[in-house]
């Protein structure tokens, strides 16, 4: 049987992280320039495979100064390290509609393992007769773990930027 090929559907789709900021406030960002790619062997998302990328170089937090820094050697490193990458390992039922994506991310020249939580929202054919799969997805990652160690002590005590980011995504898939 042959497997079912999908596509980002980019003008429904996004991706968004929270960091925390002096231990008080959330700074919300995303990536404006990512990718999945997925198979699976039926429209049912049975054994999926599925491949994330993100050009480092396009995040965007709201702040051109604090973007810049973002895009440095201090934390993503653009340059040297272009995009971010995250292969699937494993894709299981947790409850209805409900799913846990476990598979490697890498950040910079680091991989690690991670986990997401997944809502996959159905199926439906758009008015033009594609069909489309929507999923919610969130997790959180240590950004230490990637070689993110940037950070400023605060005077109060604390630091400046939490180690959590909590990532949530809001996906749309076309089948091929």
């Amino acid at each position: 049987m042959s497997k079912l090929n999908w596509n980002l559907d980019t003008a429904h789709s996004e991706v968004n992280f929270k960091v925390k900021h002096m231990m008080i406030t959330n700074v919300n960002g995303k990536f404006t320039n990512f990718d999945v790619k997925a198979t699976s062997e039926n429209e049912n998302f049975e054994n999926p495979e599925i491949e994330f990328t993100a050009n480092t170089a396009s995040i965007h937090t709201g702040s051109e100064q604090r973007d810049q820094h973002l895009k440095s050697a201090d934390f993503f490193d653009s340059e040297k390290f272009p995009e971010l990458h995250f292969k699937s390992k494993s894709f299981r039922k947790t409850g209805d509609g409900e799913y846990q994506l476990d598979g490697d991310m890498k950040i910079k020249d680091v991989v690690k393992p991670v986990s997401f939580k997944i809502e996959h929202s159905g199926l439906q054919k758009d008015p033009w007769g594609n069909m489309k799969a929507g999923f919610s997805i969130e997790g959180k990652i240590n950004r230490k773990d990637f070689g993110l160690t940037w950070n400023a002590a605060l005077e109060s005590g604390g630091v400046l930027v939490s180690e959590d980011v909590k990532l949530n995504a809001e996906i749309q898939l076309a089948k091929a």
